[in-house]
């Protein structure tokens, strides 16, 4: 039997209802249980691979290891068995959708986020009691099991590359790393051996995804993503989202740590601790992106803080300073020629030089704002800011290539008063142009400015955002040719207005 099954067709005495999924392996159906009146979840090995050995028996080995888990938070394996040449394994059928699936409409509020994590930890640290691991932690492997009337369950599918703790090697196919690339462990990219601590990783960086609705490092490549997973620092969600608590950055710091033994000793304490970040501050449910503004300010409103103004992903792109422009190449390929960073080992022991930061080709915005913008993605600024580069959609931004349109670095301020400050300047060096305030917004001032550096005009007011029942304060800053940054715009951001900006910020502002 060849292709895909189609509805109606008997296979090993289950009645074929529909086409569920597909993947690497092979395919995934819902199927009616030969006795029992019941769906399952068929899922059957690709033909070009049941003849292959590796892949033959890490398919039963899926079998074997996830049957021994008997837990609500892991999709239960009924029967397998072999069927005109085709392996196949048949598995609790869990209506609903997935992780991957509600990230479609953006990210999510942090406490679903938490919610959605503390039921996979459960599920992954029985099967880790049971001497198991995963492998392959992500989004689209956490079922959701909606159904009126209870809350969602959240269960953890698809061992397809689970393998024993005992196993000392990783499950390969000719080299080819079988885990998922944006979620997978440092470890498990250098072929080295792997343990319950890979899945500690992976479910980090799907606390990130869901928090912020961007994987940990978008690169444009594979070669690209393993060479951030081996030398990028982990990426902090509150770049991302501002409003998410500072205590959220800790986590994901120590869950995607490169050294597995200085990441948390279970998926349980981490989410223990992600559960403990929510109660250092409100957060505001995260809601699809949408334009309140012009000027490319994306506004929501949550407990009296400013919130969402950057979509961006938590640390700009590592490159090597000397070719910003230059494709990345492979870590792990045994064709890269010369890659970002020297990845050598001895003894057993992985070293990597660290490739220097850089803002790539929106450098110079950080360059017309020395004394203001961090030098690097890894670097603070004045009074401590720390920045993330978007489009003017503000959406994640690719510095490796070259920016177009408006190029904006959105930063994080300490809240004494600054909030929030984005900079965003014209890529073609076309003069901005002077926007009065709109969209309900009221101005409480403004006045031309002149300093050393040279002149321009500034205007500041405050408008209500009913969504968080709070004001938000904004002073806007043009500059005039003298400057050499007529093409540039400043809007800084706090709460409940923008006076303290004008009394206490901008006076000591580096222009």
């Amino acid at each position: 039997m060849t292709g895909r099954l189609r509805p109606g067709t008997d296979f090993a005495g289950y009645l074929i209802e529909y086409l569920l999924a597909e993947g690497g392996m092979g395919a995934v159906y819902v199927a009616r249980h030969p006795r029992l009146p019941r769906l399952d979840a068929v899922k059957v090995l690709s033909a070009e691979h049941c003849a292959d050995p590796e892949f033959r028996a890490r398919f039963l080995r899926e079998a074997d290891l996830a049957a021994r888990i008997n837990h609500p938070n892991v999709v239960a394996v009924h029967d397998r068995g072999v069927f005109d040449g085709q392996l196949w394994i048949a598995m609790q059928y869990v209506p609903g959708s997935d992780a991957a699936a509600l990230l479609a409409h953006g990210p999510l509020a942090a406490e679903r986020a938490v919610d959605i994590v503390e039921q996979a930890a459960r599920g992954l640290d029985e099967a880790h009691r049971a001497g198991m691991i995963h492998r392959d932690v992500k989004p689209a492997n956490l079922l959701i099991d909606t159904r009126p009337g209870r809350p969602d369950r959240v269960l953890v599918s698809d061992f397809g590359i689970g393998r024993s703790v005992t196993d000392s090697t990783a499950l390969t196919a000719a080299g080819t790393v079988l885990a998922t690339l944006a979620y997978a462990a440092p470890e498990q990219l250098m072929g080295e051996r792997a343990d319950h601590r890979a899945d500690v990783y992976g479910l980090g960086a799907t606390l990130y995804h869901l928090l912020t609705g961007t994987v940990p490092f978008p690169r444009p490549t594979p070669e690209a993503v393993i060479e951030a997973h081996l030398t990028a620092p982990p990426p902090r969600p509150t770049a991302a989202r501002p409003e998410l608590p500072m205590a959220l950055d800790a986590v994901i710091a120590r869950a995607m740590d490169k050294d597995p033994g200085r990441r948390y000793p279970s998926c349980g304490a981490l989410a223990a601790d992600a559960r403990a970040a929510l109660t250092t501050m409100p957060v505001p449910a995260a809601r699809p992106r949408r334009s309140r503004r012009r000027r490319l300010v994306e506004l929501a409103a949550a407990a009296g803080i400013v919130t969402a103004i950057v979509t961006a992903t938590a640390v700009a792109l590592h490159q090597n300073s000397s070719s910003e422009s230059a494709h990345p190449t492979s870590a792990a390929s045994a064709s890269a020629t010369t890659p970002a960073s020297s990845i050598s080992r001895t003894a057993g022991t992985t070293t990597t030089t660290k490739p220097a930061a850089t803002w790539g080709s929106y450098s110079f915005i950080a360059q017309k704002f020395p004394d203001l913008l961090p030098t690097s993605p890894d670097a603070a600024g004045f009074q401590g800011i720390r920045c993330a580069a978007v489009t003017e959609n503000s959406s994640p931004a690719d510095i490796s290539v070259p920016a177009t349109g408006i190029a904006v670095l959105a930063c994080n301020g300490d809240k004494h008063p600054l909030h929030q400050l984005k900079v965003a300047c014209n890529v073609d060096r076309s003069v901005w142009t002077p926007t009065p305030l709109s969209d309900g917004d009221t101005t409480d001032g403004s006045q031309s400015w002149t300093r050393p550096s040279g002149s321009g005009w500034m205007t500041w007011g405050h408008f209500f955002v009913p969504e968080g029942n709070t004001t938000v304060g904004v002073l806007d800053v043009t500059f005039d040719a003298n400057t050499g940054r007529d093409f540039c715009f400043l809007a800084a951001f706090a709460q409940p207005d923008a006076q303290a900006l004008v009394d206490t910020w901008w006076p000591g502002l580096p222009l």
